[in-house]
């Protein structure tokens, strides 16, 4: 979870349906473009190559419309032939969304067009209808969990400490497009108020689990899975409900306040464009439950691990002792482990 400046390889997954990618080489910005498409329904196969009579090789040459291009119903989308000429005719109105191998059309009725765009200065490394990845320079803070779509927006303080909540009170339209910094905590009050301020994303310690569901849904999972619904875009850096951030962690977004900011949320990263000399370099914490069970807590100062810790309710286990008592082992988990 710790700072990093370092060279980043971010993959933006690509849906079905995109008819324009950026090229391999291409250097892009945070929110620039990379795919744009329609969302695909259900395509109707049109018969192309072997309806006209030649290779499929053969049909990009007389292809009448570029993948992507919207047609309408009795559109010629080929034509072969001249005194018996044979023609694949488009049957419903839609876009053009793929040639098969073999040389058939693909044409979806009209659906709504979709955007991906970078979340990362750099270059696009990778460039294919699954997926284009993008390499590049930045600092870069991971959490635990994102959820929503990817952000690109400029970084703003809604709290004054790291302990603080993010309050609804904090949020108005002034912050549109701003990537807004909470404490410790963010209801779901102040999730879907942001959302509505028109607010590109939210990074504070921890979230509840009753309020992201409340936002998300039932079915609501701390998978970093990216969407491109109309939803709200937060990144929970330490866990779910309360979670102070670390010192460490908070100066540092303090001090980047003003700079150019994106949520990656596949991979549960915040990306903030400063320069490489910028002292912001910290160790991983170690996280503790809270004394109420109710979130996490980062545990500061010096740790000496004991074994067969008696506790107050009669359990022995082992134990790590710091200055504020000792805490169960099984309850402390490095910041840094895999997710």
């Amino acid at each position: 979870m710790p700072w990093a400046f370092g060279t980043w390889s971010v993959r933006h997954a690509l849906p079905l349906g995109a008819f324009q990618r950026a090229a391999q080489g291409e250097a892009v910005y945070a929110g620039d473009v990379l795919a744009k498409g329609t969302s695909v329904t259900s395509t109707v196969r049109v018969p192309g190559a072997r309806r006209l009579g030649i290779s499929a090789d053969e049909l990009a040459r007389i292809a009448r419309y570029p993948l992507g291009a919207e047609v309408r119903r009795g559109s010629v989308l080929a034509r072969a032939g001249r005194r018996f000429a044979r023609a694949a005719i488009s049957p419903v109105a839609g876009h053009l969304v793929h040639v098969s191998r073999e040389g058939d059309f693909y044409v979806a009725p009209a659906a709504e067009a979709w955007a991906v765009r970078s979340t990362i200065d750099g270059i696009v490394e990778r460039s294919h209808d699954a997926a284009i990845a993008v390499s590049g320079q930045c600092w870069a803070l991971s959490g635990i969990a994102a959820y929503g779509p990817d952000a690109v927006g400029v970084l703003a303080m809604g709290v004054d400490a790291p302990i603080d909540e993010l309050r609804p009170s904090r949020i108005d339209v002034r912050s549109r497009q701003h990537i807004l910094v909470g404490g410790a905590r963010m209801a779901a009050e102040a999730i879907t108020r942001a959302h509505a301020c028109g607010v590109a994303g939210l990074v504070a310690g921890a979230a509840p689990a009753g309020g992201l569901r409340v936002v998300y849904g039932d079915d609501v999972r701390a998978a970093g899975e990216a969407t491109r619904d109309d939803r709200p875009t937060v990144l929970c850096l330490l866990g779910f409900g309360t979670a102070p951030i670390p010192r460490e962690i908070f100066v540092p977004l303090v001090a980047l306040t003003g700079s150019r900011a994106a949520i990656h949320t596949a991979s549960a990263r915040l990306f903030a464009f400063a320069p490489a000399d910028a002292d912001f370099a910290s160790g991983p914490h170690d996280l503790a439950l809270a004394d109420d069970y109710s979130g996490v807590r980062p545990l500061e100062g010096p740790t000496e691990v004991h074994r067969e810790e008696r506790f107050a309710s009669g359990v022995v286990a082992d134990a790590l002792r710091t200055a504020e008592g000792p805490i169960p082992v099984a309850n402390v988990r490095p910041s840094d482990a895999p997710r």
